[in-house]
C-alpha cells in the first residue's frame, strides 16, 4: 500500500463516481490542493481490487450542524454551541488501476501517493522518455514525455501568461535547459539544436555565464531542487550570440551595449533576398490584404528570383565567388548597373514597373497588375527602407556575406541566440520570417533527426487571430506539418485567445502561467479545470500549470532559479576576474 497512515475516507454524503469522488479528510490530517491520492477498493462480488488515483483540486472547511450565520459567533466567541468541523476535499480522478469504470465505495480508505504510487498517477512511471518539467508542491519532480515534444508522438510546447509575471521565456529556457540535460537525446544530444528570438533588453546575453547565487557558496534550498530535477547547476555549455548591425555605419558591428565579446553580426545580401524568394517578408499582413498587391508581390520575387539565378550562373561561368549584388541593364538617372543598396533595388523596381519609355519591359514585371498597384508596392518599400536597408546589403564581398551568415543547423553551438529587441515591428517580422524559411526548406532537404528547437515569444504578433501574412502561413505550416521535419516551437504569448487557432491548437503540451480574469475565461484554456483557472489569476513568479496528453489533470510546478544568468547584473565573476577588472580600472 502506498502508506501506512490512512490521510482520510471516501465521503459517503457526496456521490462518488469512477471519475471524481470526495473524501473526509481524517482529524489532525492536512490535505491541500494538489496532492496526489491513491484508493483502493473492492469490486462488489469481491474478485478483486481496484485502485483510484487522483488530485486534489478542491477543499473546504465548514461548521456542521450550524444553521445560520451567528452560529459561527456562537461557536467562535463563546462556544455555547456544540458543532463539528467538517474537512473535505473534492478528488479528479487521473487513472484507474486496472481499467474498470466502477465508483470507489464510501468508506473506502485513502493514502496519500507517494513513491511509485505518485509516478503511477500521474503516468510518470510510463513515460518512455521523461524529462524534469519542475517541482510539485509535494516535492516530487514532475516530467514530461519527450516524445510528446520532439514529434514522435506529438510535437510543440506552448506558454501562456501575464508578461513580467508569467515568466515565459524563463521556463522555454528552463525546458531547453531541461532537455538539453537529459539523457532523452541519445546519440543526437550533439546535432540537436535550438534558436531563441530575444525580443525584449539583452538580458539573455549571458545565457553561458554562471549566475552569481550558484557561485562561491550555493544555498541548500536552491541546490536540493536541482537534486531533485537531477539536473546539473552550469549555465549553458555550447552557446551563439547573434544580432543585428547598427545602423548607418561604415563598419559591421553589433548594435548592442552590455556586450560585445562572442557576438556575431546577421545579415542578408541582396542577392540572396532575390535568390531564396525572400522578398514577400518585407511586407505585413496588411499590406498583402489590400488589393492585388499580394499578387504584384509575387510576380516581381519570382522575376526577382529568376534575375539572381542569371547572376549566379554568370559568376559560375566566369569562376568567381558568388556576389551580393546583382548585375543588371543600366536603370535610373545614374545608369546603374549593380544593385548594391536597398536603395538600388527601390531605384530598380520603380524603373521596371513604373517607366513609361518601356512598356513592354512594364508588362513583363507588372503582369496583370495596374499601376497603381506597383506605385502602393513603393510605397511601401520606401517606408521599410531604413528599417531594414542594414540588414540587406549588396557592398560586402563573398567572404564577408559567409561571415555574416546565420545558420542554426550548420553552426557548431547547440544554442543560438538571436537579437531582434532594437529591430522595428516591420524588420522584425522580417528577420523571423527569414529565419523560420530558411530553417523550413532545410530540413525538409535534411530530415526529423536530430530535431531544432524555435523559442518565439508574441506569438500573437507574428501568427494573430485575424488577417493573412506571410509569416503566419509559415508559423501555420511549423505547426501543423513541423512534427515530422523535426521543427518544433516552443511558442509564448500573453493571449492565447489571440493567436491563430492551428498554432496554439497543434501544441501537445500547454504551460499557464498567470492570466488575466477575461483570458481565463476563454475556450483555449478549457484544459484547465474551473479550480485552475481561478488559481491562475494570482500563480506567483515562477509557477506554472503544465498539462501534457498523457496526464488528464493539469499539474502545478515550480522550477528552480536559473543556474545560468539571465541579465549582466546576475553573472558570477571569480575572485581572478575581478582582479583583472579592479587592474584595467586602476590604469584610468
Amino acid at each position: 500500500m502506498t502508506s501506512s497512515e490512512v490521510i482520510g475516507y471516501v465521503l459517503g454524503t457526496q456521490e462518488a463516481t469512477p471519475l471524481e469522488f470526495w473524501i473526509a479528510v481524517d482529524s489532525e490530517k492536512v490535505l491541500r490542493l494538489d496532492d496526489v491520492v491513491e484508493v483502493e477498493t473492492h469490486r462488489p462480488d469481491n474478485n478483486r481490487k481496484v485502485h483510484f488515483y487522483g488530485v486534489v483540486d478542491y477543499v473546504r472547511t465548514q461548521y456542521e450542524g450550524a444553521q445560520f450565520d451567528t452560529d459561527t459567533l456562537l461557536v467562535a466567541k463563546k462556544g455555547t454551541l456544540p458543532i463539528n468541523i467538517s474537512y473535505t476535499a473534492h478528488v479528479q480522478v487521473t487513472r484507474i488501476e486496472p481499467e474498470e469504470y466502477l465508483p470507489p465505495q464510501p468508506g473506502d480508505k485513502v493514502y496519500l501517493a507517494v513513491d511509485k504510487q505518485l509516478a503511477s498517477a500521474l503516468y510518470f512511471e510510463s513515460m518512455d522518455t521523461p524529462i524534469p518539467a519542475g517541482i510539485m508542491n509535494n516535492g516530487n519532480a514532475a516530467y514530461f514525455n519527450y516524445s510528446f515534444i520532439n514529434g514522435e508522438k506529438g510535437a510543440h510546447v506552448n506558454i501562456s501568461g501575464v508578461s513580467g509575471v508569467a515568466t515565459k521565456t524563463s521556463y522555454a529556457l528552463f525546458l531547453l535547459y531541461s532537455i538539453f540535460n537529459s539523457p532523452v537525446l541519445g546519440s543526437y544530444k550533439a546535432n540537436t539544436k535550438a534558436l531563441i528570438f530575444n525580443v525584449k533588453g539583452e538580458d539573455l546575453f549571458f545565457l553561458d555565464k554562471l549566475n552569481q547565487i550558484y557561485g562561491d557558496s550555493i544555498s541548500d534550498q536552491n541546490k536540493n531542487k536541482y537534486e531533485i530535477l537531477k539536473l546539473p547547476i552550469q549555465p549553458f555549455k555550447s552557446t551563439s550570440f547573434r544580432a543585428a548591425p547598427k545602423k548607418d555605419s561604415q563598419t559591421v558591428d553589433s548594435d548592442l551595449e552590455q556586450r560585445s565579446e562572442g557576438i556575431s553580426v546577421y545579415l542578408w545580401s541582396l542577392r540572396e533576398l532575390c535568390r531564396e524568394r525572400l522578398f514577400r517578408f518585407l511586407f505585413t499582413g496588411e499590406d498583402l490584404d489590400r488589393g492585388n498587391l499580394s499578387y504584384l508581390v509575387t510576380t516581381v520575387e519570382e522575376r526577382l528570383a529568376r534575375l539572381a539565378e542569371e547572376n549566379d550562373e554568370s559568376d559560375r561561368k566566369r569562376r568567381h565567388k558568388l556576389q551580393a549584388y546583382l548585375e543588371v541593364e543600366a536603370f535610373g538617372e545614374h545608369n546603374k548597373t549593380k544593385i548594391k543598396t536597398f536603395r538600388d533595388l527601390i531605384d530598380f523596381l520603380e524603373d521596371k514597373l513604373l517607366n513609361d519609355e518601356d512598356r513592354e519591359e512594364n508588362r513583363r514585371w507588372l503582369g496583370r497588375n495596374a499601376p497603381a498597384t506597383a506605385e502602393a508596392m513603393i510605397r511601401r518599400l520606401y517606408g521599410i527602407s531604413s528599417e531594414v536597408s542594414h540588414l540587406i546589403r549588396g557592398d560586402l564581398s563573398p567572404d564577408e556575406v559567409a561571415k555574416y551568415k546565420l545558420n542554426p543547423l550548420a553552426s557548431d553551438a547547440q544554442l543560438t541566440v538571436t537579437d531582434i529587441h532594437k529591430l522595428t515591428a516591420r524588420a522584425q517580422k522580417f528577420v523571423v520570417g527569414v529565419l523560420l524559411q530558411k530553417l523550413f526548406f532545410q530540413k525538409e532537404k535534411q530530415g526529423r533527426e536530430p530535431v531544432v528547437f524555435i523559442v518565439l515569444d508574441e506569438l500573437n504578433k507574428y501568427a494573430p487571430r485575424d488577417g493573412r501574412s506571410p509569416i503566419k502561413d509559415l508559423l501555420v505550416d511549423i505547426a501543423e506539418r513541423g512534427r515530422s521535419l523535426g521543427i518544433i516551437l516552443i511558442g509564448a504569448q500573453q493571449t492565447a485567445s489571440e493567436v491563430e487557432r492551428r498554432v496554439v491548437g497543434q501544441a501537445a503540451i500547454r504551460v499557464v502561467g498567470r492570466l488575466d480574469s477575461a483570458e481565463a475565461e476563454r475556450p483555449e484554456y478549457n484544459f484547465l479545470t474551473g479550480s485552475c483557472r481561478k488559481r491562475a489569476l494570482f500563480l506567483k513568479s515562477g509557477t506554472m500549470f503544465v498539462h501534457q496528453p498523457e496526464v488528464p489533470a493539469p499539474i502545478l510546478v515550480n522550477f528552480p532559479f536559473p543556474a545560468y544568468a539571465t541579465r549582466k547584473e546576475e553573472v558570477f565573476l571569480s575572485q581572478a576576474e575581478i582582479a583583472i577588472i579592479e587592474t584595467d580600472i586602476d590604469r584610468f
